[in-house]
């Protein structure tokens, strides 16, 4: 692997944040269109609304961050499974804190609190740790 592919220049570094930060809004609308769905048509419970729409924004979130952000050609099942550790850590947390908090906010608050705290720390996740040396492997994409 070349020096190229695990140091970005900063260019591509602002580059990388603002590319994840745009498909993670996209996945941010999947969650609070189902999200609300779920809470107002359903009228399923806020926590378990909260885990569906969660689940759907994520698989979103994953394909096109490997695919367009990070341009990592890594097997994609080791990749998903270092993503699911990381939700296997965020998941029961996060929705600790918003059955916690739904008594005592708005539902929609909590979620976009929820949401920002997820893409800081997912985008450092995906990039220090689930994508860390295959960045820029996906010669298709680059």
């Amino acid at each position: 692997m070349s020096e190229n592919n695990q140091k970005l220049s900063k260019k591509e570094n602002i580059i990388q944040v603002i590319k994840f930060a745009l498909f993670s809004s996209s996945a941010g609308i999947i969650q609070m269109g189902s999200f609300a769905l779920f809470m107002e048509v359903f009228e399923i419970k806020h926590m378990w609304s909260y885990l569906f729409s969660l689940v759907l924004s994520v698989l979103w979130n994953f394909t096109f961050n490997r695919k367009f952000t990070f341009k990592s050609a890594a097997n994609v099942p080791v990749a998903m499974l270092k993503v699911a550790l990381f939700y296997c850590v965020f998941t029961p947390v996060s929705t600790w804190w918003t059955n916690a908090l739904s008594g005592h906010l708005n539902e929609y608050i909590i979620q976009i609190g929820t949401m920002l705290v997820n893409l800081v720390s997912e985008y450092l996740y995906c990039r220090f740790v689930v994508y860390r040396n295959s960045m820029n492997t996906n010669i298709k994409n680059k």
